[in-house]
This record gives structure tokens, sequence and C-alpha cells, in this order.
């Protein structure tokens, strides 16, 4: 290595590693900036310094092709948010509103679920000049717990962006004997809403995973030992209805106790807008692409790769 090659490295260290400016380089090493200039281009040509951009919109054309063209999914958008659990619900929420305000959605009958994530798209919904015919509840509601599904803020925040009336499930989503179900759904309301969200054109949803912390498990709907059976065979659930790593129905018995569109059911709609994200339900996320759930996805970044390793182990 001559001297050149060594000055080289020294400019290059010092404005490289040590980020100092090329006049703070040139004052350094005592010559002159065009000088400094001329070694940081030596440096690069002798092969001591290489440049990579790392383009993250580019990593996202790679996941979104990755992930539409493994789940044969119409629209994929990918969100960047901050660590905490929180800010990706947040993030989700923002992506997911604007996701659908980019719809066309004028005429059309949208189903609506509820959670944490679907509340937090109602809270970031714009109004819009789109007239959507109803918004259609796609699975009873109502709390047996302190803990709130939030569902009525959900279906009110979609009525008024979309200009359109609501049709609503005041009923439990699970109900603790099938005969006091079979009941209520003859009741012509009920009937009728369980019918237009079958009907839907649009459904907007989100999947739970399967554990002991999660929403659904705490609403006061399940006994322990149907906690129990589902902790030990379901990997997450789609409006309430829980489903296995196979795609089975995890509990006939709990899902003939459910009130709301069914895996099929939801299968059916033309479109099916599914916004959830976070590692921990990156298992119930997989599993729901690969039986069909969703034509479109709203995720983070980091689920959606850890999606894809998943779904390698198919």
């Amino acid at each position: 290595m001559d001297t050149r090659d060594r000055d080289a490295l020294t400019a290059a260290k010092l404005y490289y590693r040590s980020d100092l400016s090329q006049a703070e380089v040139a004052a350094e090493m005592g010559c002159s900036r065009p000088t400094v200039a001329k070694l940081l281009q030596h440096a690069k040509d002798r092969g001591y310094v290489t440049i990579e951009v790392h383009d993250p919109q580019e990593a996202d054309e790679i996941l979104i092709e990755d992930l539409t063209s493994r789940y044969a999914l119409e629209g994929v958008r990918i969100v960047h948010p901050a660590n905490t659990s929180s800010e990706i619900m947040d993030d989700l929420g923002v992506a997911g509103a604007r996701y659908l305000e980019s719809m066309p959605l004028d005429g059309l009958s949208v189903g609506v679920s509820w959670g944490k994530t679907l509340l937090n798209i109602a809270r970031n919904l714009r109004p819009t000049n789109m007239r959507a015919r109803q918004i259609v509840q796609l699975k009873g509601g109502s709390s047996r717990s302190n803990l709130a599904t939030n569902d009525f803020e959900t279906i009110t925040g979609f009525c008024t962006a979309l200009n359109a009336p609501a049709l609503t499930l005041p009923l439990p989503v699970i109900f603790e004997r099938v005969e006091t179900k079979e009941i209520v759904e003859q009741d012509s309301h009920i009937a009728d809403v369980l019918q237009q969200g079958r009907e839907t054109d649009v459904a907007v949803f989100t999947v739970g995973s399967v554990r002991k912390q999660s929403l659904l498990m705490n609403l006061g709907y399940l006994s322990e030992e149907m906690s129990r059976e589902l902790l030990g065979v379901a990997v997450g659930d789609a409006c309430s209805r829980f489903y296995t790593r196979e795609g089975d129905v995890a509990s006939k018995r709990i899902d003939d106790l459910t009130v709301g569109i069914e895996l099929d059911e939801l299968r059916a709609r033309p479109r099916r807008v599914l916004v959830a994200g976070g590692l921990y339900k990156a298992e119930a996320i997989e599993t729901a692409l690969w039986m069909g759930l969703a034509s479109d996805l709203v995720i983070d970044q980091p689920t959606a790769v850890r999606v894809l390793e998943i779904a390698k182990t198919r």
C-alpha cells in the first residue's frame, strides 16, 4: 500500500466513520479540501469504500409482490410503525382508514367487524363524498364483562365517513345455549341483519390471536373449559369464528353458539379487507390469508416478513 492509498484510507475513515466534513478532514490532515475530495474518490475507486442505499419502498415492493402472488391478493399496504404494540395499532388504524378511503365504496354494502384495530380505523376515517348503501355489523357486539367491544363507536365512525345508515346486531357474539341463539335469530330484524351481512360487497375485518390476554377471551363469553379448548387447537379468529392452523373450524360447539358471518360466508364476499399486525398475530394472519379470507391486506412490515417465513413451513 503506497502513500496515496494510506492517505485515501485516512480521509475515508475521518469522513465516513468520524462524520467530519471535507473541510474538517482537510484541517486534520493538513491538506486542501480539493485534495480530500480526490482522496475520497480514490478510496472508492480502490474499493476501500462502498456505498449502499437501502430504500424501504423498494423492500416494500418485494414484500407486496411476494404477498400478492402467494395469496392472490388484490391490494396490499405495508405500514412502518414504531416498536410498541399501541403504536402499531395506531399506525394500522391510519393506514387502514386511508386504504378504505381510496376504494370506490359508493352504493356498496360495507360489512364491519369490531375490535381494537377496527376502532382505530373508524377513528381515523375522514369524511368523504362517497355514499355507501349501508354499514352492516358482521357479528354480535354486546359484552358480558367490564371490557368494551366499542362496536357502536366503530359502526358510527364508518357511517359518518361513508354517509350511510347502520344495520347493527345488539347481541352477544357468543351465546350460552344454541337454543337461545336460534330463537333470537328468528326475529325478523336480526335475521335481516345477518342476511345483509352475508350479502355485503365489502367486508372489513381483523384477526385475533388465541391467547389468554386477547380481547375475545376476556369478554365473558367463554367458559374456562371453552377457553382451554380453544387455546389447545385454535391459532386465530376472524369475526369471532375460531380456526385451526389447517383452516378448519376450531370448535363446532363454540361456532354453533356464535352470532355473525361464518368463515365460508366471509370468504365469499367480493372484497375482504384484512387489517392486522403485530408479530404475535403472525400465525393467525398467515392462516387467514392461506384460507383465502382476505382479498386485500393492510399489515406492518415486520409482521409481513414473519408471515412469509411462516408460509414457507407449510
